[in-house]
């Protein structure tokens, strides 16, 4: 408890029960049983409930425009690999407005680990359906009914995606693993993270979960590395849902592939000021 208090920042505002809390102790949990200190964290968020995570421990923190968080790790990332990234969203903020980024970080295999609180739901904004509502759900927005949901394991497969994992907010311990099995990761990991909204989301309740939910890694055989039987498993919704890690592999990760990076951390290098007149002259 006592290093877990080192990362304990104000007092969160969510509602009593809600699912980000449980994700909040495991974030603080993982950091911790990785010795890490928390000027070497930086934690980058969009809008959202799960938005405001960052506020709630001891690290760097940035809050982005709503669906924008990847683009800034990335950089954060860029300008000193040595930082543990972290960008933390809701299923909006990262399967709606932030799907683009979240694709193509994916695809360039960027050393950052993206956190996905998946409730279901907008909760922010009072309960809307989201990219990964069931179908058929309804709410505000589909009064009729939410169409046909995204599903971001089999998404992130077909997108050779070198981690991708799902754990339940109601298993802290659970996914405090997954998280340090993601940041220990080198290259892009993708945790779905499975959170009630008791407030906007009566239909996937702890309970509903716990009923279905079911663990890859407990003696079933299942290996990461087989990309087949992880589209198998990414199908798996409504009577049994696997938490654990989908897919894993080994790919070159971008921010090593950089040039400008060759001689350490930008953070690190020397800068001359009169380098800028070798460019400059080419104006005169």
């Amino acid at each position: 408890m006592e290093e877990i208090n080192k990362y304990v920042g104000i007092k969160p505002a969510w509602c009593p029960g809600c699912g980000n809390f449980g994700i909040l102790r495991a974030v603080q949990k993982a950091i911790a049983e990785l010795d890490l200190e928390p000027y070497q964290v930086l934690m980058v968020s969009g809008i959202g409930q799960a938005g405001k995570l960052p506020h709630y421990t001891r690290s760097n923190i940035l809050n982005e425009l709503h669906g924008r968080p990847i683009p800034a790790a990335i950089g954060a990332k860029i300008a000193n690999p040595e930082l543990v990234v972290l960008a933390i969203s809701g299923d909006g903020d990262a399967y709606g407005e932030g799907g683009n980024h979240w694709l193509h970080a994916m695809r360039r295999n960027h050393d950052i680990t993206y956190l996905v609180h998946n409730n279901q739901i907008y909760g922010l904004t009072k309960g809307q359906a989201s990219p990964s509502s069931d179908y058929g759900f309804v709410t505000k927005t589909t009064p009729e009914g939410a169409p046909h949901p995204l599903n971001p394991i089999a998404l992130a497969i077909a997108s050779d995606v070198s981690f991708v994992a799902r754990s339940f907010a109601g298993d802290p311990d659970h996914l405090s693993s997954i998280i340090k099995l993601g940041i220990q990761h080198k290259g892009f990991a993708l945790i779905d993270i499975l959170q009630p909204c008791v407030t906007f989301n009566h239909k996937n309740t702890y309970s509903w979960y716990q009923e279905r939910i079911y663990k890859l890694e407990d003696g079933n055989g299942y290996k990461p590395d087989d990309k087949i039987a992880a589209f198998i498993k990414a199908q798996e919704w409504e009577d049994r849902i696997p938490i654990g890690v989908f897919y894993r592999k080994s790919r070159p990760v971008f921010e090593e592939q950089l040039f400008a990076l060759k001689n350490g951390p930008l953070t690190k290098q020397n800068i001359n000021p009169l380098q800028i007149e070798q460019f400059l002259s080419e104006f005169a």
